[in-house]
């Protein structure tokens, strides 16, 4: 049944006094709201319709009313005003917003050149989702009959949210059946043990054929697999040039023209489990270009499930000791300055 147009006001000035003040709105507030002009009996009866529709609950048989999840969709669609940013707001949030990515830019360019300055080899720094990352836990938050909210937190507790919609009409239990299945054979798994055969699985086990599963396991996937476009930075590659093994200038060309595509870049591998430091030597690179040279890599949690990687490309003959002893120590340092971590100490005094 559609709404007429004094309900949907009665209903708007219902949610404007609950999101002001949390408290049971009753008809004497909403009989004073400008711009009414009806009197206390009519506003009585319209909120008692409102509430048989389902737009309005009430608490208690003496308290006002209050919204209810189909009363916030309607409002959210249909009656509340845009609110629209100041222009100081606009430029404050702008500016902070920028200076984030600078400082996102500034690190990345700053740590690749300072490896690249130690090591004399060309360095390369990235930032992408970890490819280790799970999931800790999951909140199921029901809406309405079509729509539920799926809250994520992942191991390193960066939080999503996504609302989900059904075609087919949904009951609370339902939802909460989602939540046992989810926390209990979704948690603590990568998206490559999210296989078909695995979701079909759990389906089967909440008795879905609505796709509601198919549809979450979907989002989990997305939220776990690595990015496709990570942030890419490379410095030093002029240094390539000062080794003998790249005088000649194909072999060279073919070098830089590698480490300048972002595409090429992402496909490198980072550390696997613990290991701190991933060596790939020669013909191990998956890469042709590679097939002469070495690489270096180390890893570091940056947070919201992000994992940054510090690598360093060079000659087979490099001095993978040193190379690898620095790129573990500016990566525990980042690590640490990273989590907030005030109390670093000088570097050690352990013999190169």
């Amino acid at each position: 049944m559609e709404l007429s147009d004094r309900k949907k006001k009665i209903l708007k000035a219902v949610i404007d006094d609950y999101i002001d003040t949390a408290e049971p709105v009753g008809s004497k507030a909403i009989s004073t709201h400008s711009g009414l002009g009806l009197s206390s009996a009519t506003i009585r009866n319209e909120l008692a319709e409102l509430t048989s529709m389902g737009y309005l609950e009430q608490p208690h048989t003496s308290a006002g009313r209050v919204p209810s999840p189909q009363g916030y969709r309607i409002y959210v669609n249909e009656l509340m005003r845009r609110h629209r940013l100041s222009v100081e707001e606009s430029e404050r949030i702008t500016l902070s917003l920028r200076m984030k990515m600078q400082r996102l830019d500034q690190i990345l360019t700053d740590v690749g050149r300072l490896t690249s300055n130690l090591t004399n080899y060309p360095a390369y720094a990235l930032v992408a989702k970890s490819e280790n990352i799970t999931a800790k836990k999951f909140g199921f938050v029901f809406v309405d009959t079509h729509n539920f909210i799926v809250v994520t937190m992942l191991q390193d507790n960066s939080t999503f949210n996504k609302l989900m919609h059904s075609a087919l009409a949904l009951d609370e239990s339902f939802i909460y059946k989602l939540d046992n299945i989810f926390n209990s054979n979704f948690t603590g798994i990568p998206a490559s043990d999210i296989t078909r055969e695995f979701i079909v699985s759990m389906e089967s086990l909440a008795g879905d054929s609505s796709g509601i599963i198919s549809s979450i396991a979907g989002y989990l996937i997305n939220l776990l697999s690595p990015s496709k476009a990570p942030l890419a930075y490379v410095t030093g590659t002029a240094h390539i040039l000062e080794h003998p093994e790249y005088r000649d200038w194909d072999k060279a060309h073919k070098l830089l023209d590698y480490l300048s595509d972002e595409d090429s870049l992402s496909s490198l591998p980072a550390p696997e489990g613990n290991s701190p430091i991933k060596i790939l030597i020669g013909p191990e690179n998956v890469a042709e270009e590679l097939k002469d040279s070495s690489v270096v890599v180390s890893s570091y949690p940056m947070g919201d499930g992000m994992q940054g990687l510090l690598g360093v490309v060079g000659p087979t003959r490099m001095d993978y000791a040193k190379v690898a002893a620095r790129l573990s120590y500016i990566t525990n340092v980042l690590r640490l300055l990273l989590s907030g971590d005030a109390a670093l100490g000088p570097p050690g005094n352990g013999k190169e």
